[in-house]
């Protein structure tokens, strides 16, 4: 009996210790604060995966940063590599790349810090610093954060959960939530490397326009590409009991083009075009005086009262003086589905 006794007496201050050994919410903030301040830059490797269509689509995401704000994010979609895209920051600005296109733009922008990026460690951690309400619990694996986000164009994701390793303090997985806390975007992370060394032109317009960002051809110039077969997409949402007005198609010397007119209490206009081939301008950097604009599928560039997005070999323009920022977004992001017979 006595054996038995001190059996449990040991056991039970070994789970005290244990217990005292957990590290509290403010201790695991501050460690991940001091591991950003610390680190010079990283790399790593993540699969995101989108549930806001009928089907899910995913997509290979690398990210570079080097410290302070230098960033390249490349947004891989296996089943479009012509819409694989590039964001890049240096000291020049803020850019999306479209390499196998010839596509960039640049825009004025205090891209990332604008709005939460699931898949920047970064953002990650100035979410869970900024939400002195966010949950927080401990696994045997993970320090599990749920807080709020700032998605700028996006008021139905509020929520993310947040999954950090113990040991590494790097991001394993993020949940995008609705909300209802159903998850519709998913983050997990393949691999992750601090303090990497970088070339000199990592993080140059030059460097990612060519090939080998990509891992795919570029188009060169005046070379012709292969044509996308041209089918007429519309968007699923109804904004505004918008209803289709007029539909006018257009040759062109290089493609076709296709504009549909949209009438209703929010009125807009739905441009679609294909080209056969690129013209040498289209290496030239865009200027854009709005802002980034993640579509799930693509990036886009909204300026104003326009909205403008490549996907699937096609160039989309979306105008409208009725339509708020937001509503502009839905429309757009509605397009990528089926096509209305």
């Amino acid at each position: 009996m006595k054996k038995r006794y001190w059996l449990w007496i040991v056991a039970s201050l070994m789970l005290v210790l244990s217990a005292c050994g957990e590290k509290s919410k403010e201790d695991v903030v501050q460690s991940l604060q001091k591991k950003l301040e610390e680190m010079s830059g990283y790399k790593t490797e993540a699969t995101m995966t989108l549930k806001t269509g009928e089907e899910e689509q995913k997509y290979k995401i690398d990210v570079w940063h080097k410290k302070k704000d230098y960033y390249r994010v490349l947004l891989n979609n296996e089943q479009d590599e012509k819409n694989s895209q590039i964001i890049l920051k240096n000291e020049d600005g803020v850019y999306v790349l479209t390499p196998a296109l010839n596509k960039s733009f640049k825009f004025q922008s205090d891209w990332p810090n604008n709005s939460s990026q699931p898949y920047l460690y970064n953002s990650l951690v100035a979410d869970v610093v900024k939400d002195q309400d966010a949950s927080f619990e401990t696994t045997e694996t993970y320090y599990v954060f749920e807080t709020k986000t700032n998605y700028q164009n996006s008021k139905n994701l509020p929520y993310q959960e947040i999954y950090f390793d113990k040991k590494s303090l790097t991001p394993v997985m993020v949940k995008v939530l609705d909300k209802d806390r159903k998850p519709l975007v998913e983050v997990e992370f393949s691999s992750f490397e601090l303090n990497p060394k970088f070339s000199d032109d990592a993080f140059t317009t030059e460097k990612n326009m060519t090939s080998g960002a990509l891992g795919i051809p570029v188009m060169a110039d005046g070379v012709e590409n292969e044509p996308t077969p041209f089918t007429v997409l519309y968007p699923e949402a109804s904004v505004g009991n918008a209803e289709l007005d007029q539909q006018k198609e257009v040759d062109m010397e290089n493609g076709k083009r296709v504009i549909l007119s949209f009438k209703g209490d929010k009125s807009y206009t739905l441009i679609q075009e294909s080209w056969t081939s690129y013209p040498a301008s289209a290496t030239v950097p865009v200027e854009v005086s709005g802002e980034i604009v993640d579509l799930g599928f693509t990036m886009g560039a909204l300026s104003g009262s326009t909205l403008e997005w490549s996907h699937e070999g096609m160039n989309f323009y979306l105008a409208s003086e009725d339509l708020t920022k937001e509503e502009m977004i839905q429309v757009a992001q509605s397009v990528q589905g089926k096509v209305v017979k």
